[in-house]
């Protein structure tokens, strides 16, 4: 989610349960350490529960990052071994990481010991180098003994280093050739083989991630693992974390906003925002799906995103743009 999650996203996302543990966009140690932490860093305090999801290779940049983190108030921190993107493997981390077992879990011990909050790791079940084409679709699709054997020596490594938990997700990553979109869709689902690792390392906690999408398949998984992971679905329809809040907490007596409420919510965190020299559509761009797959949703979505590009565009078009949406709905269902 690089690019994605950032704080004006993970502020408007926390309106939608006060309870599900929010992930930062993964952010290399070395940007950390060389950086200026306070932009890199910084979130708003309603944010949390919230996790600082890292990248790296060095045992000791990675160390003092996560130590920045923790300094910096984050519940816990995650050490990304997941993301296969051409420029993340070129920097020797993500999803390549896999390949490196022993300095994972170097890396996974340095950090457990430099602080005091929870470290996890994100994977994959796999790696596919690319080479030609065809020849890594196939791989993909099969998973062998020796593929099962690689990814339950990886996890009971990184686990024994001091991995508070492992976040999985279900598919192989295949290191170029495919592009980030095709390794979230191409490669299989295999949530057997997580499954299989339940199993294996039954009293590890583990989440479950990859192409869950509504709300009540999500809660199905539940039944055997311990978390589960949503990125894309949860970033264009928000209100699934209000649905899998209510599955997950049934007797919890928080309650969902309105969409207008959380509009004028929205609107006064970017009042705020813009008065520290934000820019209106960087944090519009995240509140896009606050309508999804309800009436009004694309004249909410045509209002904010056209209108926060306006030179005289202020904080209320939050509010403004809900209006808009209400209307549209109400023109559509009211009677002739």
């Amino acid at each position: 989610m690089m690019d994605w999650t950032d704080r004006h996203c993970r502020y408007f996302l926390r309106g939608f349960s006060p309870r599900v543990l929010l992930y930062t966009e993964m952010i290399t140690a070395a940007a950390v350490l060389r950086g200026d932490r306070r932009r890199l860093l910084g979130f708003h305090p309603d944010e949390r529960p919230l996790a600082l999801q890292l990248g790296g290779s060095d045992p000791a940049q990675l160390a003092a990052a996560a130590r920045a983190g923790e300094d910096a108030g984050y519940d816990e921190v995650n050490l990304n071994c997941g993301c296969p993107s051409d420029r993340v493997s070129a920097g020797a981390f993500g999803a390549c990481l896999m390949g490196e077992p022993a300095l994972v879990a170097d890396c996974v011990a340095a950090m457990r010991e430099a602080v005091g909050i929870p470290v996890t790791v994100k994977l994959r079940i796999g790696i596919v180098e690319a080479g030609r084409r065809a020849a890594a679709l196939a791989a993909t699709a099969a998973y062998t003994d020796d593929d099962f054997a690689r990814l339950h020596d990886f996890a009971r490594g990184v686990v024994d280093a001091g991995s508070a938990a492992l976040i999985v997700h279900a598919r192989k990553a295949v290191l170029g050739g495919l592009s980030p979109k095709d390794n979230r869709e191409v490669p299989p689902l295999r949530f057997d083989v997580v499954r299989r690792l339940r199993a294996a390392l039954p009293g590890v906690p583990l989440v479950l991630n990859g192409g869950l999408r509504i709300a009540q398949a999500a809660a199905q998984e539940l039944a055997w693992c311990d978390g589960v992971m949503l990125g894309r679905e949860a970033y264009h329809r928000p209100q699934v974390l209000s649905e899998l809040h209510h599955l997950a907490w049934p007797h919890d007596s928080w309650r969902a906003s309105s969409r207008r409420a959380m509009a004028e919510r929205m609107a006064e965190y970017a009042a705020r925002e813009l008065s520290r020299g934000a820019r209106l559509s960087a944090i519009a761009r995240h509140a896009l799906g606050l309508y999804a797959h309800e009436p009004g949703a694309r004249e909410f979505r045509r209002a904010l995103s056209e209108g926060a590009r306006a030179p005289d565009a202020n904080a209320s078009l939050f509010v403004a743009a809900a209006q808009r949406a209400e209307i549209a709905c109400y023109n559509r269902v009211a009677p002739a």
